[in-house]
């Protein structure tokens, strides 16, 4: 993606997070981007499709940093822990991020396919390998609690209730527990370091 269309989509995303709704007038999206309104229409082919574009490049741009991210992580406990504690840290990196994923994910289903597959994919490892403990037909609502847990800690950290290494930490234990680990493992692993956090948009969305 070129420098001025990543402005607009950046803008466009920030303007969405504070305001809602899922359109923005031109004026405003080009004073937000520190663009001129030519140059919002050369960059963005759809202004009226502003709001799905965006949804579509953050949930693969999500999905992108996430799989660099874990890439060298071969336990799944250790992957599902990552993912959410990495999630509840950029919400911290970027407050505009993890408003526009609060406000619009339950709305748009594309921005929650990571969290739809990423967990179950992880979780039919673990229980193949017998790492975790839970039945196969529990997977589906483990999934659904892996992304509970994050997107409930997301807003717990906006909201300023929790600093984010707590309120992740404590998400992903709780989901550690839940399918099967012991509370002084689950600890330990939601206690490591956390890898570097990649930054795939301006490199990938192209």
């Amino acid at each position: 993606m070129q420098p001025s269309a990543m402005r607009i989509h950046m803008a466009a995303m920030r303007i969405f997070a504070e305001q809602g709704g899922t359109t923005v007038p031109i004026s405003e999206l080009a004073r937000e981007a520190g663009v001129s309104r030519g140059t919002v229409y050369n960059n963005v082919e759809d202004p009226s499709g502003l709001f799905s574009t965006l949804c579509d490049l953050l949930a693969k741009e999500f999905r992108l940093v996430m799989d660099l991210a874990c890439a060298d992580m071969h336990d799944p406990a250790e992957k599902l822990s990552a993912a959410i504690r990495l999630a509840v840290r950029r919400v911290h990196d970027d407050p505009h991020w993890g408003r526009f994923i609060a406000r619009y994910a339950m709305l748009e289903p594309r921005l929650g396919t990571f969290w739809a597959e990423m967990p179950a994919t992880e979780l039919r490892r673990g229980l193949a390998t017998g790492r975790f403990d839970l039945r196969p037909e529990q997977i589906a609502s483990a999934t659904a609690t892996a992304g509970g847990a994050s997107f409930g800690a997301i807003s717990i950290v906006l909201d300023g209730r929790r600093a984010w290494r707590e309120a992740g930490a404590d998400a992903a234990e709780i989901v550690l527990r839940g399918i099967g680990l012991d509370r002084a493992e689950a600890r330990t692993i939601t206690q490591r370091d956390l890898p570097p956090l990649p930054r795939a948009f301006a490199r990938e969305m192209s």
